[in-house]
């Protein structure tokens, strides 16, 4: 059933809410680090999307999804895998606010990207949203980043590896919503969970990971990961590149206040008033979307 844009919004900002929890629920781990929380969690995910994909489309229109989907299918995997990987990884050399806040460039590059690669001419307003957005980015990147830290200095720079995948994803699925039959990118999810655990396998040895920390790993896989990363591809449908990416900033907000409240990572003044310019940025930006719409719609 196809969403209507406001369904495809609130859509998104739940799946941001669901990605948020990372950063939190990995502080609470026991024993498993580096590599082998990675594996870990794409394991989980791609065996939860198999059962989930397997649900929606039937285990035979899986594998006709899987074959029928061709480069775009799996340029979008590698992608995933990629986003994936860089994230679980950086979030084992620095800090939670360090890596959401160089995530945070995505709809700076998801914009250039679609101006560069699609010809897309972009709204006044998104641009001035993309501006504040970036306003605050900037604040609280200066002061959250570490300096002399050569950790966390290698932390933000894997970081760097996720809003740089995910603005060529989310530049890809805008191309493809221009086709007449487009491929079904619900599967390039789970080929980029594949990927990520594959790739990560033979670095994870020795597995170190307790029966908590499995269950945590889990957690992160299905409600982390599958579940929210199906959400997003479906709004992708009916969103635009620049507004999954100012949505997706939400991640940001709300990881760095679970990392707050529940791992006692207090955030500095700038993250949070960088924070309330992001959070401006994406109202203003759906308020003054929705009063052209209904204008349009009127008129």
């Amino acid at each position: 059933m196809k969403m209507s844009h406001r369904q495809a919004v609130w859509t998104l900002v739940l799946a941001s809410l669901m990605w948020s929890i990372a950063g939190v629920v990995s502080r609470f781990l026991e024993s498993a680090r580096g590599f082998e929380v990675t594996f870990w969690r794409s394991a989980f995910n791609a065996l939860a999307l198999v059962i989930l994909l397997s649900w929606l489309k039937g285990p035979a229109g899986l594998a006709a999804a899987l074959r029928q989907g061709g480069r775009a299918l799996w340029l979008s995997g590698l992608c995933w895998g990629v986003m994936y990987t860089a994230f679980m990884l950086a979030l084992t050399l620095t800090s939670v606010a360090n890596v959401l806040v160089t995530m945070s460039i995505g709809p700076l590059l998801t914009a250039l990207l679609a101006r560069v690669a699609l010809g897309h001419r972009l709204q006044p307003r998104t641009w001035g949203a993309i501006a504040l957005a970036g306003l605050g980015i900037a604040w609280m990147y200066g002061h959250e980043v570490s300096g002399g830290d050569p950790r966390h200095l290698l932390g933000t720079a894997v970081a760097l590896g996720v809003p740089i995948a995910a603005a060529v994803n989310w530049t890809l699925l805008q191309h493809l919503k221009g086709q007449d039959s487009p491929p079904d990118m619900l599967a390039a999810v789970l080929i980029g969970a594949a990927l990520s655990a594959l790739v990560t396998l033979p670095l994870a040895a020795p597995f170190a990971a307790s029966t908590r920390d499995l269950s945590l790993l889990a957690l992160l896989g299905v409600v982390q990961l599958a579940i929210p990363c199906l959400l997003a591809v479906a709004a992708a449908r009916v969103l635009s590149g620049p507004e999954i990416s100012l949505l997706g900033l939400l991640e940001v907000v709300f990881g760095v206040l679970w990392a707050w409240l529940g791992a006692g990572e207090a955030p500095s003044l700038a993250v949070l008033g960088g924070g309330l310019l992001v959070l401006l940025a994406l109202v203003g930006n759906e308020l003054l979307g929705l009063r052209t719409r209904l204008a349009t719609v009127s008129g």
